[in-house]
């Protein structure tokens, strides 16, 4: 019989598209270990040599990095640490795997890395340029990987996750609708929603595929943060009016790109899958995880980022 193959889950224990990631490589027979806060501070100063402790004593085939600094409004008031966690922890992952060939290391990262001025969905290669702190570590983080010369490195772009397991923009939309009559939310922000679940079975099919670089991986078509949060009002079957509003009724400390859906070609050429469309992606995850009208799912995380 041969051997499971074993992966390493950095920020598998509580986040949002590495949790998800963990679940379906179990599920399809993989030898996992999540690794979160509790067995390595990700930013305390040794956090490096005890993530190579665990990797020399694993040796895994597949590693997930998951871990990310992700509250974009926070790291307006601390680049040192969201550059930290998303570009210095990615290129030191990176120089650990280069002695393990047999690796791959498979790298999250956000469609905050653009500018959110175009008006067709972006692709692999139109050039980055984000607008706030979070985007630009992240987009860092992609650069120190993509260029070190590391071959067995995947970088996935993703965005506007929704799944089971932790607090996200669905979740706080449904929860707020079981209390209140009418809500309001903006309309002028436009994006690819997408399931966590399905993230993680996209991703997986390019681990097999022994897919290499940088790619999209997103729900199909596009929607307003609005139009989103009404979708899941009706499906849940909640009474609650879902008011339009602009983002400048909502100011942020972090600006966000105004549009940042994701062309998915480059991953549907490599696997000859193309993503579903997310309202059935939220269809699926409303109805296995709430009982319309009643009790959904709780989490202990942020909201709208990737």
């Amino acid at each position: 019989m041969a051997a499971k193959r074993k992966a390493l889950v950095l920020g598998g224990v509580t986040g949002l598209a590495a949790s998800a990631q963990a679940r379906v490589l179990e599920a399809t027979g993989w030898e996992v270990r999540r690794l979160g806060r509790s067995d390595v501070d990700f930013l305390a100063r040794d956090a490096f040599c005890r993530l190579e402790t665990v990797i020399d004593a694993m040796e895994p085939d597949l590693l997930v990095n998951g871990a990310a600094f992700t509250r974009v409004d926070d790291a307006e008031d601390d680049p040192e640490g969201a550059d930290f966690l998303n570009r210095a922890l990615p290129a030191a992952l990176s120089r650990m795997l280069k002695s393990r060939p047999s690796c791959t290391l498979l790298h999250y990262s956000t469609d905050f890395v653009f500018n959110g001025k175009k008006h067709s969905p972006y692709t692999t290669d139109d050039p980055t340029d984000p607008l706030n702190v979070y985007g630009k570590s992240k987009a860092a983080g992609e650069q120190a990987l993509l260029t070190s010369g590391q071959e067995n490195c995947l970088v996935v772009r993703t965005a506007w996750l929704f799944g089971p397991g932790r607090e996200n923009f669905v979740t706080t939309i449904l929860d707020r609708c079981r209390r209140e009559k009418s809500i309001n939310v903006v309309h002028d922000r436009v994006g690819s929603p997408t399931y966590t679940e399905d993230l993680a079975h996209y991703a997986l099919k390019l681990v097999e595929s022994e897919a290499r670089g940088l790619f999209h991986l997103v729900g199909s078509g596009e929607a307003s943060w609005c139009e989103l949060a009404d979708e899941a009002v009706r499906l849940a079957r909640l009474e609650c009016l879902i008011r339009p509003v602009t983002s400048a009724e909502f100011p942020r400390k972090a600006p966000r790109p105004a549009y940042s859906v994701l062309d998915c070609s480059s991953f549907e050429r490599m696997t000859g899958i193309k993503p579903r469309p997310w309202p059935q992606a939220l269809r699926d995850f409303i109805y296995a995880n709430t009982a319309p009208g009643g009790d959904g799912p709780n989490g202990d995380g942020g909201a709208d980022e990737a």
